[in-house]
């Protein structure tokens, strides 16, 4: 039976992708040093596809119970790749995966029929990957990932096969050509080790011959993957000039996305291409991966400001304790004494946001459809620069995510507990009782049980007709929600909320929260209020303005 590519086994790509290289982290970043031997490759690569993923399990799940085109689902892929970059090899993996998709998802079979690409649409997907990396890229240098692209895309290349013929000539072709990178790239030759951001990529292929197959497979016969590392060679391997031996080299990396049209992405290319080297722009379609390596950080930053809005900054330097996300200005600042104890919380709007920082926790904000990646997490442990962290991920499903950010903060020597906070409400409960200066695992044992304490319900709006554990829910309808499950469907809001309420409180109960999304009004607050106060004398309420992106309403008892 021929293997085409469709929906699912990009799907299935993208799991397989992560878990292989989640095994193969470690490794690759210890032979990291090239451009800068900072030991991070592996860990972007995953961050990458760990971003990429999700937004493809976010396709699939906004589809259900059919499933997204392989359209949609490719260009998920991409732009979830693109949010997600971390570091030169994350930001050019997140190029190939959009060139790929630029040939995928304009060749796909219409939804009507078999949604599905053969192989020679493989080939020139992966022909397109190469191109487009290439093209990213200010200065290329071989022996480096994208060599390890193109001869991925040459040894696909007239195959005459399906997908997963395709798919295995372009994964051994890879292979080959990482083998061959010490001899290329003199660096490398040096550290007796193969390219990093190439021995993820052939993890990424393998994971493609994998799902379409069902045979996973793995980078084999990459002995010189687990060489000597040398220090801070400054050679670029992907992006800048080839100066072998230089161990000078700019101090920051800065990292943004970037909303701004073609021609000021043009300009901004030539400029910081004159401010610093390993220059990556990738994206389209008015978002942009932004990736430079510089000594004036704030430079930098600015000039993309001047190209349109730049968000999530990421300022990096080089072999410094912190990765921070910082603004220019406090970049020089010296290192600050780390506090004994802090709370990182992911927060769903900007009123929680504002609400979870008085009480002193360091806020990892959502969007709409965006949920952090395990990266962002550590980043804010690394922000709150503490000793020991408590870190409420107020999601149910980011328990993987947490779980991973929390292990990686491990490895950086701070201790980490993971409270499973399911939503913003538990956190606030936890919160309550959270008292810095008791010992470490008496805080962490009072905010698990105040949370665990707090039943969690949601109020929101049903996107689609649907099948629920309260019956069918059309377009329109209110939902209220009771631990993750539908238990009223409404037609108004005051009404709905009541109904949830009472289910609630049947259980018992001494205080109401009340998390109202900004376009609830006041009314409807005092309405809930009066409710509580008439029907069930001893509890109280407290109201919160969750903010813009927060949900339409959330409900918590304790």
């Amino acid at each position: 039976m021929p293997q085409n590519l469709d929906a699912v086994a990009v799907r299935a790509w993208c799991r397989l992708a992560l878990d292989a290289l989640g095994r193969a982290r470690e490794e690759i970043d210890s032979i990291n040093v090239y451009p800068v031997a900072d030991g991070d490759t592996g860990t972007n690569l995953y961050l990458t596809v760990e971003s990429a993923s999700q937004a493809v399990d976010a396709a699939f799940t906004g589809h259900e119970p059919a499933l997204p085109s392989l359209t949609e689902t490719v260009r998920a892929m991409a732009h979830g790749a693109l949010i997600g970059a971390r570091g030169n090899s994350g930001t050019i993996l997140s190029q190939l995966l959009r060139g790929m998709a630029q040939v995928i998802g304009a060749d796909g079979v219409p939804r009507g029929e078999a949604d599905h690409v053969e192989g020679p649409v493989l080939e020139r997907a992966l022909r397109q990957a190469a191109e487009s990396a290439y093209q990213a890229v200010a200065h290329p240098v071989e022996g480096t990932v994208l060599t390890v692209a193109t001869a991925a895309a040459d040894a696909a290349t007239g195959t005459g096969g399906d997908c997963g013929a395709v798919a295995r000539a372009a994964y051994e072709g890879a292979r080959a050509a990482l083998e061959a990178t010490p001899g290329q790239l003199a660096v490398l030759g040096r550290a007796g080790v193969v390219d990093a951001g190439g021995r993820g990529l052939v993890a990424v292929l393998g994971a493609l011959t994998g799902a379409l197959s069902g045979e996973p497979l793995t980078a084999r016969g990459a002995a010189h993957g687990k060489g000597s590392v040398h220090g801070h060679a400054r050679v670029e391997a992907v992006e800048c000039e080839d100066v072998p031996g230089d161990e000078s080299g700019p101090a920051f990396e800065v990292i943004y996305l970037l909303e701004a049209d073609d021609a000021a992405v043009t300009r901004l290319r030539a400029r910081l291409d004159r401010l610093g080297d390993s220059l990556v722009v990738v994206g389209g379609d008015g978002l942009w991966n932004v990736h430079v390596h510089v000594d004036d950080a704030g430079a930098a930053v600015e000039a993309g400001v001047e190209a349109g809005r730049p968000h999530r900054i990421r300022i990096t330097h080089f072999g410094a304790d912190d990765a921070h996300t910082t603004t220019p200005h406090t970049t020089a600042q010296p290192p600050r004494e780390r506090a004994q104890r802090a709370v990182v919380a992911v927060v769903p709007g900007e009123g929680l946001a504002g609400l979870y920082a008085e009480a002193g926790a360091t806020t990892v904000p959502t969007r709409v459809g965006e949920p952090p990646a395990s990266g962002e997490l550590v980043d804010a442990i690394r922000r709150a620069h503490a000793r020991e962290v408590v870190l409420l991920p107020n999601d149910a499903e980011l328990r993987h995510t947490a779980a991973a950010a929390a292990e990686q903060a491990r490895t950086e020597g701070v201790r980490v507990a993971l409270i499973p906070t399911r939503s913003a409400v538990q956190g606030i409960a936890a919160l309550a009782v959270h008292e810095p200066d008791r010992r470490f695992d008496e805080d962490v044992v009072a905010m698990t049980s105040a949370a665990g304490a707090t039943r969690y319900g949601e109020l929101a709006v049903a996107e689609r007709q649907s099948w629920t554990m309260a019956g069918i829910c059309q377009t329109g309808d209110v939902l209220g929600l009771i631990d993750g499950d539908v238990a009223v469907i409404g037609a108004e809001v005051a009404r709905t909320a009541v109904s949830v309420l009472d289910r609630m409180l049947s259980a018992g109960g001494e205080m109401v929260t009340l998390v109202l999304g900004e376009s609830v009004p006041d009314t409807v607050a005092e309405h809930l209020e009066k409710h509580v106060r008439e029907a069930y004398l001893a509890v109280d309420t407290v109201v919160y303005r969750g903010g813009r992106q927060s949900a339409l309403m959330l409900i918590g008892v304790e």
